[in-house]
C-alpha cells in the first residue's frame, strides 16, 4: 500500500498495468497516479494513429487506428504529478513480455502493484466454435495465462523480498458464466470464455502460498470502454459503466486497509463502486 513502506523508502511506489494504452487499463493508470503510485504503462499501441489487425472474428478484418495510446495514458499519469513509464508490450509474443519487464526492472526497480488488465483481440473473439480456428487458442492462453505467469514470476522475487506486494487479474464473468447468446449477438467466443476461466486461478493459488501478496480478481462487468463504442460487438454500449468507476475500485484495492477482506476473492467491481460511492455513474 502506499502508506506503508514504499513512502518510507523516499519513493512513490510502482505500478504496472498492462493492456493501458486505452479503456480500463488506462483508467486503471490514471487512478492509480492519483492515488500516489509511478506508473509503468504496458501495450502495443504506443503513439497515436498506429494501425494493425484487431478484428474479432475470422469473417472481417479492421486495421483501423483505435483510439488512445501508451504515450497519450502516460501524459495523464504525468498530469497529476506522477512518474510514467512506457513499457511497449505484446501479451501473445512472450520475448516481448519477458522484455518489457526487464525495462521496467532495470529502469525503476519490481513494482509493488502489478494489475494484468491485458488481453488478446483477434479472430475468436466474437466466432462460433465451428468457425475458430485452433490457433486462435493458443493466442487466447499464451495472452491471459502465460503473459500473466512470466509477469508474475518476474516481479514476485521483488516482492516477497520487500515483504508486501499487490497483484490483481482483470477477469470476467466470460470466465463463470454461460454466454446469454451466441458470440457477435450479444455473447462471446469459446476461446475468451476459456482464456479468462484459466486465467482467474492464478489469484487464489499467490494467496495460498504467499500470505504476505494480497492477490484479487476482478469482474469489471461490461464497460463502455473507447474500443467497445468504436466497434460493433453486438452488445448494447449504453448499459456499460464508464472504464474510470473500474480505475477507481483498483486504485481502492490497492490503497484502503478496508479492502483487506476481499483478499483471494472475485470482486465485483461495478457493484464495491457503487457501495462504496468510489466514482458516481
Amino acid at each position: 500500500m502506499p502508506e506503508a513502506g514504499p513512502a518510507a523508502a523516499g519513493r512513490a511506489p510502482v505500478a504496472l498495468v498492462t493492456g493501458a494504452s486505452r479503456g480500463i487499463g488506462k483508467a486503471c493508470a490514471v487512478a492509480l497516479a492519483g492515488a500516489g503510485f509511478d506508473v509503468a504503462v504496458a501495450a502495443r499501441t504506443v503513439r497515436p494513429g498506429e494501425a494493425r489487425e484487431h478484428s474479432v472474428t475470422v469473417f472481417d478484418s479492421d486495421t483501423r487506428p483505435l483510439p488512445g495510446s501508451l504515450e497519450e495514458t502516460a501524459g495523464l499519469i504525468e498530469a497529476a504529478g506522477r512518474r510514467s513509464l512506457t513499457v511497449p508490450m505484446d501479451l501473445t509474443d512472450r520475448a516481448s513480455v519477458t522484455g518489457g519487464m526487464d525495462r521496467l526492472l532495470e529502469a525503476w526497480g519490481p513494482p509493488e502493484l502489478l494489475v494484468h488488465n491485458g488481453r488478446y483481440v483477434g479472430p475468436g473473439m466474437m466466432d462460433l466454435i465451428l468457425d475458430t480456428p485452433i490457433e486462435a487458442y493458443d493466442n487466447f492462453l499464451e495472452a491471459h495465462v502465460i503473459a500473466q505467469l512470466v509477469l508474475t514470476k518476474m516481479a514476485l522475487p521483488g516482492m516477497l523480498e520487500r515483504g508486501r506486494g499487490t497483484i490483481m487479474t482483470m477477469g470476467s464473468g466470460a470466465g463463470f458464466t454461460d454466454p446469454p447468446a451466441p458470440a457477435g449477438r450479444g455473447g462471446w467466443g469459446l476461446g475468451y470464455a476459456i482464456a479468462k476461466a484459466a486465467s482467474h486461478r492464478l489469484v487464489g493459488h499467490l494467496v495460498v502460498e504467499h500470505p504476505e501478496i494480497r492477490a484479487f480478481n476482478i469482474d469489471p462487468g461490461y464497460v463502455s470502454t473507447e474500443r467497445n463504442r468504436f466497434v460493433a460487438d453486438g452488445f448494447d454500449h449504453s448499459t456499460g459503466a464508464p472504464p474510470a468507476a473500474i480505475g477507481a475500485v483498483v486504485a481502492w484495492l490497492a490503497t484502503d486497509p478496508d479492502s483487506e477482506p476481499l483478499r483471494g476473492t472475485m470482486v465485483d467491481a461495478q457493484a464495491l463502486c457503487r457501495a462504496r460511492r468510489l466514482y458516481a455513474f
